[in-house]
């Protein structure tokens, strides 16, 4: 019997559904690796378990962060560690987040922690500035990340500031040492579920549908009404820069759902890529042979 099983796959694609329902079967404890689903503020816009679903088996890391903190996969790796270490049952880690599954499988980057002052302080400095102005900045401090991040990737840009400020080191410096995997190779089985990709590009225009008649648009009203920092992760959430560009009356409704319908496909395109060239030892499945072969890897 393995120690977890993990099950990935492209938005939409049914994984909670599975995971569900293996846990129910197994008494296995869910566990959340999706980074916009660690959010309390976006139950509806995320797809997170209903409190229905949530009564029919032990979820864990799900809506348990606020908004407002960049919970980053450093923070979400301790956090696992420290349920794997707690938990006597099976645990299925299920969720869209790629880089999750590899810090869990393979440990992450041996990086130091910016102290907290010192990331307020770039927060502060990159407030109001474009982008494309603060990947120039890091260009010039730091030209090995630069080059390698997109110059419209805000949080990734921002992330390497505070790196080389707190250390004076590019990030690039610290890719090689890894810490040990919390998860060894032999204690868990992967499954990747990929459905037809016509299939999928319809239900992620159902389930968006389904998010906009469930209360999607109150509950963006009310993460907007905080006004946090555009940089932070829930503030990026799939839908949510356009439904609250339509809330203030900068986008038509019917523009902000096929601009977040788009940005949705194209984010299952770059899981599917992901998954073909960083996750080797997931077996890919179709969605409705994901519940044997997880039963089969539990059992």
């Amino acid at each position: 019997m393995k120690r977890a099983l993990l099950i990935a796959g492209p938005t939409a694609s049914g994984k909670s559904a599975v995971a569900l329902g293996l846990a129910e079967r197994f008494g296995a404890t869910i566990v959340n690796a999706d980074a916009m689903q660690v959010y309390a503020d976006l139950r509806v816009l995320t797809a997170r378990p209903s409190m229905a679903e949530e009564r029919r088996a032990a979820h864990r890391l799900f809506g348990e962060i606020d908004g407002a903190e960049n919970f980053s996969v450093g923070r979400w790796l301790a956090r696992a560690r420290e349920i794997l270490a707690d938990s006597h049952a099976p645990l299925i880690f299920v969720g869209g987040s790629g880089l999750y599954f590899r810090a869990l499988t393979e440990g992450l980057s041996d990086i130091p922690r910016v102290p907290e002052t010192i990331r307020a302080n770039v927060r502060a400095e990159a407030e109001g500035a474009p982008t494309p102005a603060l990947h120039a900045r890091l260009a010039a401090r730091d030209p090995a990340t630069a080059a390698r991040l997109r110059p419209s990737d805000r949080q990734r840009v921002l992330r390497a500031l505070e790196v080389v400020a707190a250390t004076g080191r590019p990030l690039v410096a610290f890719h090689g040492a890894r810490e040990a995997p919390a998860l060894p190779r032999e204690s868990w089985a992967g499954l990747f579920l990929a459905p037809e990709r016509e299939a999928l590009n319809a239900r992620i225009e159902a389930r968006f549908d389904e998010m906009l008649n469930g209360g999607a648009l109150d509950e963006v009203a009310t993460l907007a009404a905080r006004r946090l920092d555009p940089a932070l992760p829930v503030m990026r959430a799939h839908g949510v820069p356009h439904l609250i560009a339509h809330l203030e009356g900068r986008l038509p409704l019917a523009e902000a759902r096929a601009r977040a319908l788009s940005d949705t496909r194209h984010y299952a395109k770059r899981q599917f890529t992901w998954a073909r060239h960083q996750m080797p030892a997931f077996v890919w499945v179709a969605p409705e042979g994901a519940e044997a072969a997880g039963a089969e890897a539990l059992g």
